[in-house]
């Protein structure tokens, strides 16, 4: 069996509070309730202030192994990386993951090619 990672983060600011991380194996899913029981940043906290994202096992592979931080778009609840600029690595640049980059190129090559 293969479990996709939970990003739990503060709905006020975006910070990311607890990534699950991905599992695979002899592994059981658990519930957000759980979650709450177990993660010491999850307990002290009111279940209403705190988001949830969960993904696919794999999705975002890339992104989390390249980029040096992330956090959440409060407005569209969307991981928001940062990466180092190859060009100037002293200065860190905010993205959007690698997919949703790709599938706004292909988007706007569809429209650029009418169809």
């Amino acid at each position: 069996m293969q479990i996709g990672r939970k990003i739990y983060f503060d709905k006020a600011t975006g910070n990311v509070l607890v990534d699950t991380g991905e599992r695979q194996g002899d592994v059981i899913e658990t519930t957000q309730d759980q979650d709450f029981q177990v993660y010491k940043a999850l307990v002290e906290r009111v279940p209403d202030t705190v988001g949830c994202i969960q993904l696919i096992y794999g999705e975002m592979a890339e992104d989390f192994a390249m980029a040096e931080s992330y956090r959440v778009d409060t407005a569209t609840n969307q991981l928001i990386f940062t990466y180092r600029d190859p060009d100037n690595p002293a200065t860190p640049v905010e993205r959007p993951s690698y997919e949703e980059r790709i599938s706004a190129l292909e988007n706007t090559m569809l429209v650029n090619l009418g169809l």
